[in-house]
């Protein structure tokens, strides 16, 4: 199927491409998307559903839903229900677009969230994911929220899974714990860029919530971590929940990373319990004598069980460095 904004494709826009395919397919379907801003509020519940952009740079997926944004019943949006794109079906696949909530500041807003994903072998190659505060969500949701009685969103009150997301040569950008979730994911060769809040502290990169007795939460290799901030005013994550697990492997750092590089969002016990590891981390952000001694520096043996095949196999194997959607 062909999306194209002036009519001369399949269909106008990306939802009703989504929307033509059966409910109970399960082969894949290949959708191409012909350069063009499509202001849409993407909802993708079916599997195996592949979506091919014309050029990253050109082929935009935007929508500027924020936390602080009200229904009409008065009610606020929250996180989770914020989002841009939103992802549950399985085995899906994304390359050559770029996704953004338009939002604006986190300080103005709230949480605008670019991409909610909460698939499992989902694969995002190429691609640019754009925002401020919370761009990124890696499902599921946690046990329970720590302040009131849910989340809110399109995942509350339905089953939690372990699921799994490769990421490959792709642009993340945002400031405020833009990186946060649950899932076990692989960020491969891509830039992850630290926007300028113009504070003493800019950010936090990633807000990981693993579960309990989850082997691997976010790991990054072969990353560039880039910003346009003061030296020294980002962090590369606190945790979430208490369990969080976050590696950084061959990673670029900038001068923007604090020395102390970790943050314990004020849950003295989650340093007992969080793993937040690095190896042969470089640049001028990477500081690693000067870290927060309650994190690791892997040694050359212990950094071998980091490979994607390793992170992502589960039960099944997965191995997303086999599956292609190049065109």
């Amino acid at each position: 199927m062909i999306v194209c904004k002036d009519g001369s494709g399949d269909f106008k826009t990306i939802q009703e491409a989504i929307n033509s395919i059966p409910d109970n397919s399960n082969e894949k379907v290949t959708i191409y998307i012909k350069d063009g801003v499509y202001k849409e509020k993407l909802h993708i519940t079916k599997p195996y559903v592949i979506l091919i952009g014309e050029s990253t740079e050109k082929t935009i997926i935007t929508f500027d839903d924020y936390a602080n944004k009200l229904f009409p019943n008065g009610e606020k949006y929250r996180t989770f229900n914020s989002y841009t794109v939103f992802i549950s079906g399985d085995n899906f696949t994304a390359q050559n677009i770029t996704i953004e909530n338009s939002a604006g500041s986190g300080d103005v807003v709230g949480q605008a969230v670019a991409l909610y994903v909460d698939s499992d072998k989902a694969i995002f190659k190429k691609c640019k994911f754009l925002g401020q505060q919370d761009t990124i969500f890696t499902g599921p949701l946690p046990p329970k929220p720590i302040e009131g009685n849910d989340f809110g969103g399109p995942m509350e009150g339905k089953p939690r899974r372990n699921v799994r997301q490769y990421f490959e040569q792709c642009y993340i950008e945002g400031d405020i714990d833009f990186i946060f979730g649950s899932s076990t994911v692989v960020f491969n060769k891509c830039e992850v860029f630290s926007l300028d809040k113009d504070k003493p502290i800019n950010g936090y990169i990633t807000a990981a919530s693993t579960p309990e007795g989850l082997d691997f939460g976010y790991v990054f290799i072969d990353c560039k971590l880039t910003s346009n901030a003061k030296k020294e005013t980002v962090y590369l994550g606190r945790p979430w929940r208490d369990y969080a697990k976050t590696a950084f492997i061959n990673c670029y750092m900038g001068k923007h990373i604090i020395n102390e590089g970790w943050h314990n969002w004020d849950k003295k016990q989650a340093e007992n319990l969080v793993s937040y590891v690095e190896y042969n981390s470089y640049g001028p952000g990477a500081t690693l004598d000067k870290r927060a001694q309650w994190t690791k520096v892997l040694s050359r043996e212990s950094v071998a069980i980091y490979s994607i095949s390793n992170v992502l196999s589960g039960n099944d194997n997965w191995n997303p460095i086999d599956s292609s959607c190049e065109v």
